[in-house]
């Protein structure tokens, strides 16, 4: 897939062309908050410093707050430092840099090293108790995104809840590897860690419980979560987290996103990530082996790095963040005992399917037929009619949908499944599938195929994205509603089916011929229980030997 002239290889996209639209409207959306306004707790005394944010009465938010220090220089690919405190009150009335990146999601990209930073968003006045603390990690395939493009006033007032995004390092700058290199292809996943830690000691003087933190994320957000679930290092800093559409074994086959994608699971080995590095290094004009290769590449300018962002952003184990393969960890139990919410959109791939073929100089379209059969041959090899008798042609409309539906339910349907069931057999889950046959759009340019409800669709249900709010219908304004009652109540509970409205049955697999999957979608009869199993294929896909 294309956003301009670069490839995105792993679809994990996100918010791709939607804040790159509506960005500009993001000031005039905050600026509406008046840092005079409130109950006075617009200032607030964090360890490092006071901050000053933006209230209005009904939610104060801070923004762009240090909770390490620049990753620059010498502490560039090192484990995150804690900032340099500060005198004066900080200005908090505005987002903090981006982590560096091309342009997509942030217009212009970016090239500021000091994006260590996070939003606090929280219900005005002071509560009776804590409030429950969600922590928000952004997705963007490890190599593009921002915390503070999910405004999150809609999830902290209506869930009485405080909402904490955050940036952390990305692409070669976060999953960089080489040999003798400590944290080699860790580091993006240790400024989680740091940021949770911040959460620990400092949520409180926002009116959040320490105690009670939900760690919450979408597609390489939901990822990292799956990841800090299985992490020695992230033991005791969340006590429930909320994967969307994204797992501990997401991985794809060749062609799946775009044509010559070569298969790979998303967390590699660290030997792999290392020689990945080694060869960046040395494309860079940095070979040979440490201390020198690394003096060297810590000296080089932002601009030398972003021309080859993308080629090491594959989180690495073997390491002491994470000491074996998280899927593999989740089957033999290695991981912390925490309810899980987890769940995917219903048709997650026709995003890289509508873009998937040529159509001049800087243009895309949705695949056609002799795409598909070319790819199915390359794909799938001798086992190419099996999957064409499981996925036969009368059923779809195109042959784009047709691919959209095999990638959907091979790449992610199957891996959000077979995680539930392992989680379920030690934890609370509650699985889920948003289903929304029309949400709002996610580029400003129509596609030309039906999206359904498309990887990342679920988000303008939960956050006013780019900083712009949702064009929701009467019925899609209900069941974001639903989902933001539903997200909250797991958040304080740990059990989303506290919320009101319809009952949402825990994921068990004892004993249940059909494990429950929470469909959501708008209208009468929108929320309801969806065999997930059948509608994806998955025990086909479970018995097919890839």
């Amino acid at each position: 897939m294309k956003v301009g002239n670069r490839r995105l290889p792993l679809a994990l996209l996100g918010l791709t062309g939607v804040v790159g639209a509506m960005t500009a409207c993001a000031d005039a959306s905050t600026a509406e908050l008046s840092a005079d306004a409130g109950t006075g707790g617009n200032i607030v005394e964090t360890e490092y410093g006071s901050v000053r944010g933006k209230a209005d009465g009904k939610v104060r938010v801070f923004q762009g707050i240090p909770y390490a220090a620049p990753p620059v220089r010498e502490l560039r690919w090192k484990n995150p430092k804690p900032p340099e405190p500060w005198k004066d009150v900080r200005d908090a009335t505005k987002p903090g840099p981006a982590c560096p990146q091309n342009p997509g999601e942030i217009p212009g990209g970016s090239k500021n090293e000091d994006c260590l930073n996070l939003n606090v968003t929280a219900p005005s006045g002071t509560p009776a108790k804590p409030r429950p603390v969600i922590v928000w990690v952004h997705g963007g395939g490890y190599y593009m995104g921002a915390g503070s493009n999910y405004g999150a006033e809609r999830m902290a007032t209506q869930g009485d809840a405080v909402v904490v995004s955050v940036n952390y390092r990305l692409g070669v700058f976060g999953f960089f590897g080489h040999p003798g290199l400590e944290g080699s292809g860790t580091y993006g996943l240790k400024d989680q860690q740091a940021a949770l830690s911040w959460v620990q000691r400092n949520i409180a003087r926002f009116g959040g419980d320490p105690r009670n933190v939900t760690l919450a994320g979408q597609s390489a957000g939901g990822i990292s979560g799956c990841a800090q679930l299985t992490s020695p290092g992230a033991k005791g800093l969340f006590h429930k987290v909320v994967m969307q559409s994204g797992s501990c074994s997401v991985g794809w086959l060749r062609n799946f996103d775009y044509r010559g994608q070569k298969p790979e699971k998303i967390f590699q080995p660290l030997a792999t990530v290392q020689d990945r590095g080694r060869r960046t290094a040395a494309e860079l004009g940095c070979a040979g082996e440490d201390p020198a290769v690394m003096a060297c590449m810590r000296g080089l300018p932002v601009d030398d790095l972003l021309p080859v962002l993308e080629k090491d952003m594959h989180p690495a184990y073997g390491n002491d963040v994470l000491p074996m393969r998280p899927s593999t960890a989740l089957s033999v139990g290695r991981f912390h005992r925490v309810p899980v919410l987890s769940g995917h959109t219903r048709d997650e791939s026709t995003q890289s399917t509508a873009v998937y073929d040529e159509a001049g100089p800087g243009q895309r379209k949705p695949m056609t037929e002799r795409t598909f059969d070319a790819v199915m041959a390359e794909t799938f090899g001798e086992d190419e009619a099996a999957v064409r008798a499981e996925y036969p042609g009368s059923a779809y409309d195109s042959a784009a949908l047709r691919w959209s539906a095999i990638v959907t339910d091979r790449k992610w349907a199957l891996s959000q499944y077979e995680m539930a069931r392992k989680l379920a057999r030690r934890v609370p889950v509650y699985q889920y599938q948003f289903a929304d046959p029309e949400p709002p759009a996610l580029s400003p340019v129509p596609p030309k195929m039906p999206m359904g409800a498309q990887h990342a669709s679920e988000l303008w249900s939960l956050f006013d994205l780019g900083g712009m709010p949702p064009d929701l219908d009467a019925g899609q304004r209900r069941l974001a509603e639903q989902m933001i009652g539903y997200w909250t109540s797991f958040a304080a509970s740990g059990d989303p089916g506290k919320a009101t409205g319809p009952r949402w049955p825990r994921f068990r697999t004892l004993g249940h011929r059909v494990p429950h999957v929470q469909a959501l979608a708008p209208g009468d009869g929108g929320i309801r229980p969806v065999d997930a199993a059948a509608e994806h294929h998955l025990r086909f896909w479970t018995s097919f030997a890839h």
